[in-house]
Formats: structure tokens, sequence, C-alpha cells
């Protein structure tokens, strides 16, 4: 090999190092760049969670402290009209009536928007909870297992427990189904949530696409901002099943 050649392949070379640190930049940049937005992504998402769990929250204590003791004040001065004409005993009667499932309606509400149990007994106790409500309410069988004690930080909680309510009453007002199968495992250093009703189905990414599959969306939100996978399987008149898989 003379001069002239081995110039023009050190000069090959040079241009191919060049062209291959180029484009390792290149790749290293989008790689950076991807993980930055995924990051940004997740605290965006974790951030509108964080508000309106803190909403649900201030929502639930005004209506415990604030207007549960004062329907029940009203209730005691409206008992402790005297009065002797039938009529106005059954008024009174009736009206104290109306306030006794105001103020059961008000302590739903106020456990539907934070339930005490989540955070003074943990996950699997409020599940179990909210399990036997529903049943109780809508008469939909629903076997709820978990044969594990379960140690999750309160926000996992909240968010698996979020998860359950808004897959329950999915099943209840749109799957038409006889049984409703809610099962949560720890698997080494993994947690999975699974759900299987026996329903009408639907058409998963057709419902993901509009604006009807707004629920659906905020399931797979809350798995990411726990570092989990979210996977729906439904098919038309065979029912539908979830599966949250999250780390621990």
């Amino acid at each position: 090999m003379g001069p002239t050649e081995k110039e023009y392949y050190y000069a090959l070379l040079e241009v191919a190092v060049v062209v291959s640190i180029v484009l390792l930049y290149f790749i290293v940049t989008a790689v950076r760049y991807q993980r930055r937005s995924l990051r940004l992504h997740k605290e965006r998402i974790q951030a509108e969670i964080d508000t309106l769990e803190n909403e649900r929250k201030r929502i639930a204590a005004d209506l415990h402290d604030e207007l549960g003791p004062l329907l029940s004040a009203v209730k005691l001065q409206i008992n402790n009209l005297e009065t002797t004409d039938p009529g106005d005993v059954q008024i009174v009667d009736k009206s104290s009536r109306y306030i006794d499932t105001i103020i059961a309606k008000l302590r739903e509400i106020s456990n539907d928007l934070m339930p005490n149990t989540l955070l003074r007994k943990g996950l699997k106790n409020a599940i179990v909870e909210f399990v036997d409500d529903c049943q109780d309410t809508y008469k939909l069988p629903i076997k709820f297992v978990c044969e594990q004690d379960l140690q999750l930080s309160q926000d996992k909680e909240i968010n698996l427990y979020r998860i359950v309510q808004e897959i329950t009453h999915n099943t209840i007002k749109h799957a038409k189904a006889s049984m409703l199968i809610i099962k949560i495992s720890v698997q080494g250093e993994r947690l999975y949530l699974m759900t299987a009703d026996n329903g009408k189905g639907f058409d998963y990414f057709s419902k993901i696409n509009n604006n009807s599959g707004l629920g659906l969306r905020n399931l797979q939100s809350r798995a990411e901002v726990m570092g989990g996978e979210f996977i729906c399987v439904s098919t038309p008149e065979k029912g539908t099943s979830y599966t949250i898989d999250i780390p621990l």
C-alpha cells in the first residue's frame, strides 16, 4: 500500500470516527430527551393526582366536620319542638327522617371521597369494606382475594384503591356482569392487581381514542405514576380483565 492509499484510508477512518461520534452524540441526546420528557410527563400526572386527592380530602373533611354536625344540630332542634297538632307532629317526624337520610348520604359521599378505613387500616381492609358496600347497594357478587399482608406507601395505597374503585364502578354501570373478581398478589418485588368480569365487554381501542375512554386513561395514568404497567383485555360479549403490575 502506497503513501497515497494510506492517507486515503486514514482519512476514511477519521471520517468514520467523526461520524460515529456525531451519531453517538445524537443518540445519547435523544435518549436523554426522551427520559426527561417521560420524567416530566410522570411529574405532571403526579401533580394532577396529588391536587385531585388533596381536594377530595378537603371536601371530605368539610362534609364530615362541618355539614354533618350542623345537620345533627338542626335535627335536634326540630325534635325539641313542642306540638300537639297531629299534622305538625307528622311534619316534624318526616323532616327528622329526611335529615337522617341526608346525613347518611353525606357520610357515604365523604367516605367515597377519602375512606377513613384506607387511612387508618390500610388498602386491604379498605377494599374489603368497599366491596361489601357495593354488594349491599348494587347486588353484584364481588370476590376479593388478597392472601398476603401489604406494606405499601400511602400514595400507592390511594392509587390502587382508586383503580379498584374505578374498575368496580365501571363494571357496575356498564358491563352488565353477574360476577367481578378482584385479586391482589405480591410476587418477589412486584405487586399485581388483577380483575375480571363476565360482562358484555367493549372495544378497548375505540374507547381509549374518544372522550368516553377518560376512565381508562385515568387508570393508565395512575399505573404510570407508580412505575407500573397497565393491561386491559376486553372482548365484546366475553368480559373484561385488567392487570396492573407495579414495583414494590
